[in-house]
């Protein structure tokens, strides 16, 4: 078995982290969260549209005769800047994020793939006769993910 991930986090960089993104929090106090609908119901700007509402954004600011009323140009370049400035802290963030991720997932994989080695080492020792070894497998047994409570148990013959 490949173990990949050996790490232990201490409390302390714990302790930092969290107050590290507390920061991040209280230097963005302006942020939102969407519903599933409203992410869903909304135009979305992707790279592909950068350019255009750029374009756009500078146009308008040029024409004035033809911007529409209710078009509130101050809000528009806000905006623009806004997605500007926070694509700046949500690219790396998103990397981060994925490290994280990856890493908590092999770590995940690596522990489990550990425990059905062991939980199997107990099944197999339970079926022997081995003494106590039949608590403990009835015990993980009726842990083990997708099986019911007591379901399944060792029958000693």
């Amino acid at each position: 078995m490949e173990n990949r991930v050996s790490i232990t986090i201490s409390e302390g960089a714990i302790a930092n982290i969290l107050a590290a993104t507390e920061t991040i929090v209280q230097n963005l106090p302006e942020l939102i969260n969407l519903t599933e609908e409203e992410r869903h119901a909304i135009p979305k700007m992707g790279d592909k549209t950068v350019g255009f509402v750029s374009k756009n954004l500078e146009y308008s600011k040029h024409n004035a005769r033809v911007v529409p009323d209710f078009l509130d140009l101050t809000e528009f370049e806000k905006d623009v800047n806004a997605v500007a400035s926070l694509r700046k802290v949500l690219i790396p963030l998103k990397q981060l994020v994925e490290k994280l991720d990856d890493t908590t997932m092999q770590a995940g994989s690596e522990a489990y793939t550990a425990s059905l080695i062991f939980y199997n080492a107990v099944k197999g020792a339970a079926k022997a006769g081995v003494p106590g070894m039949k608590t403990i497998y009835d015990d993980l047994q009726s842990r083990f993910p997708g099986r019911g409570k007591n379901s399944g148990n060792i029958e000693k013959k």
